[in-house]
């Protein structure tokens, strides 16, 4: 079966192309940027994770799409002018209103001009945003094959686990998790800022 992944070069998403694959599926990797201040970071990441196995030569080429929310956000929002809230920052403090809508949105229209009829992504269980839930996921799966007027299955098949859990799916599967980013404010380089909530939760996994 055909399936696209919504991938940002993170750990999540990178496991879960890797699961994809491992599935037999013909895996598309789909990047959708916003006009985020990380996304050329994390395009280059997901450049270099699909030169290296268990993603090279197996995953589709990576495809990028634009959604922008330049007209959404205000202009001095922390993810648009790069100043991510910091280290011990709350979950709570990242959260960017309607993303998984827009992503899922956007993907979804590709989702019916390319004939696939599976959509996924990696959210996590414990997520707190309103747009991360099972029953978001399921209300989108049913709106955007109404309104594609073509079936599409929207999954988010790590819903209930921990990061924990992911990373031990990665190593099962040999994906190269020291490449992946987990970053909003990457330096030279790519390298993480070390500075931000999401190094924070980081280096509370070991630095995987």
């Amino acid at each position: 079966m055909r399936s696209a992944v919504l991938c940002s070069g993170g750990i999540d998403s990178t496991v879960l192309l890797a699961e994809e694959l491992a599935a037999g599926h013909d895996a598309t990797p789909l990047h959708v940027r916003c006009g985020l201040a990380w996304e050329d970071a994390e395009g280059r990441t997901l450049r270099r994770l699909l030169r290296e196995a268990p993603l090279a030569d197996r995953a589709r080429a990576l495809v990028t799409l634009t959604a922008s929310v330049h007209d959404l956000y205000p202009a001095n929002h922390w993810a648009l002018a790069g100043s991510p809230p910091g280290f011990h920052a709350p979950d709570t403090a990242v959260y960017l209103p309607g993303r998984n809508l827009l992503l899922i949105a956007t993907a979804a229209v590709w989702c019916l001009q390319n004939d696939v009829p599976r959509l996924v992504l990696g959210s996590l269980g414990g997520n707190p945003f309103p747009d991360a839930t099972p029953a978001f996921f399921d209300a989108m799966s049913r709106a955007c094959s109404l309104g594609l007027a073509q079936p599409l299955d929207v999954s988010a098949p790590y819903v209930s686990m921990s990061k924990v859990d992911v990373i031990a799916r990665g190593r099962a599967l040999a994906v190269p998790l020291r490449l992946t980013l987990s970053c909003m404010n990457p330096g030279q380089g790519d390298s993480p800022c070390g500075n931000c909530a999401k190094c924070r939760e980081r280096s509370a996994l070991g630095g995987d």
